[in-house]
């Protein structure tokens, strides 16, 4: 049976999940692939730690060059996250013709022009499957599956930590850095989550999904991004009432000669099956002209479900190996001659519905001030909600719109702001729905 020999570069969590899958599944693997998989070398500067896992003497090592030079090593798999040394070994391995898998969505979006033409120019593979989603077979199916449809739309919650720490709100009443707490003492948050909250992680998985779907480049510095960081139990409560909840989505959009793209909060529907992904779960919708509505959902992180993801890569880049394919699938599906410079649509043009929440002095006259406002923007609302007075005299004055455009709404808010029967900054998050379009 032919050998074809794995390196991997670093060994933290989900390494060790690839390790005991190559490992711990040898001889099923081997019998959908008709080749034997060798791990040869794993370089980590910490080769000491008990990883639940028996290596063969010689396996761990501490000298990551060696991984990357050795001639016999046909497939290196990066673990080791970053931008700064995981690019350097990349492109070492890249130049030394070998075949590359990695989960690291932020080198991608940021590198991954360089990363995929360096790829293509020396005539190796470059997988990521495990970069967006964990195990849920995303990139394979547009890249493959998906091939003959014109992609519309994709929605997806893409962050296995927000949607916990937003699932804890929803469920327990409890503030956000409560509901942090929890996720960082379970492990689903790190000690500092800034990617993750601030919807940085999410728009790295989207600017590769927009490359792959509409065939344009890796673009992450045009997507809108904003975090979960203002979202409270009252906000909560409110889209309750109304029929919603609210989760972190990715939102993307073929608008033709644009495309939308933006990280946000959004207030969905009970109707929604994204409404139901709870917990860290992940899921995306995506919307083909041939297929139509398709969901994906499945663990977006953890050991196990991401090294199914490498895995699943290496089988596929052995199996290229196998048969002298490489190249056989586009990195980002589209030929390189027909990626175009798409344009983002910017923010400001956006056109959906709004959710208002205001914190205002109970005085008469106070809601004619902020319609006044609003309506002197071509703002139409739709619902007003206010709850009973406070102590303090301010109390919450929600509000829902019709159509508007972001442009509009961020100049009516900020008139809002300056006025003396509104105290802190008001509240908007944006609706994602089906009637979204329809003019009402």
């Amino acid at each position: 049976m032919k050998k074809i020999y794995i390196g991997m570069l670093g060994c933290g969590t989900v390494g060790t999940g690839v390790a005991k899958l190559l490992i711990r599944q040898k001889a099923l693997i081997e019998s959908r692939l008709g080749a034997s998989l060798i791990l040869k070398h794993v370089a980590d500067i910490d080769i000491a730690r008990d990883r639940g896992i028996f290596f063969d003497e010689g396996v761990l090592i501490t000298d990551a060059s060696k991984v990357v030079n050795d001639p016999q090593i046909d497939i290196v798999v990066e673990m080791i996250g970053g931008q700064g040394i995981a690019k350097e070994l990349i492109l070492k391995a890249i130049k030394n013709g070998k075949q590359i898998i990695t989960a690291n969505k932020a080198l991608l979006a940021m590198h991954g022009s360089e990363l995929f033409k360096a790829s293509e120019a020396n005539h190796t593979d470059l997988a990521y499957e495990a970069s967006v989603g964990g195990c849920m077979p995303i990139i394979k199916s547009l890249r493959e599956s998906l091939i003959a449809n014109q992609i519309q739309a994709m929605t997806g919650i893409l962050n296995g930590t927000c949607n916990f720490i937003l699932s804890k709100i929803t469920v327990e009443h409890c503030t956000f850095h409560e509901a942090l707490a929890i996720a960082q003492a379970k492990g689903f948050a790190e000690t500092d989550p800034t990617l993750d909250v601030e919807g940085y992680d999410t728009a790295h998985k989207l600017a590769l999904l927009n490359a792959i779907a509409y065939g344009m480049k890796v673009n992450y510095n045009d997507i809108y991004i904003e975090g979960i960081t203002r979202i409270t139990p009252l906000d909560i409560e409110f889209a309750r009432q109304f029929g919603y909840k609210i989760k972190l989505l990715a939102i993307s959009k073929n608008r033709g000669g644009t495309v939308e793209a933006r990280v946000h909060p959004a207030m969905i529907p009970f109707d929604n099956l994204l409404s139901e992904i709870n917990g860290s779960l992940n899921a995306i919708t995506v919307v083909g002209d041939a297929v139509g509505d398709i969901i994906l959902y499945g663990h977006g992180a953890g050991m196990m479900p991401t090294a199914s993801a490498v895995v699943s890569d290496i089988v596929d880049l052995a199996r290229n190996l196998l048969n002298g394919a490489v190249g056989r699938v586009p990195a980002l599906s589209f030929q390189t001659d027909a990626i175009k410079n798409i344009p983002v649509l910017p923010i400001d043009e956006l056109r959906t519905h709004y959710y208002f929440r205001f914190a205002a002095i109970d005085h008469p006259g106070v809601l004619s001030k902020i319609a006044g406002v609003l309506g002197d923007h071509n703002i139409s609302i739709k619902s007003v909600h206010q709850k009973g007075r406070k102590s303090d005299g301010a109390v919450p004055v929600v509000m829902m719109t019709h159509i508007a455009q972001e442009a509009s709404v961020k100049k009516a808010l900020a008139e809002i702001s300056a006025l003396e029967i509104v105290t802190g900054k008001p509240v908007l998050i944006r609706i994602e729905d089906k009637n979204g379009e329809d003019g009402n």
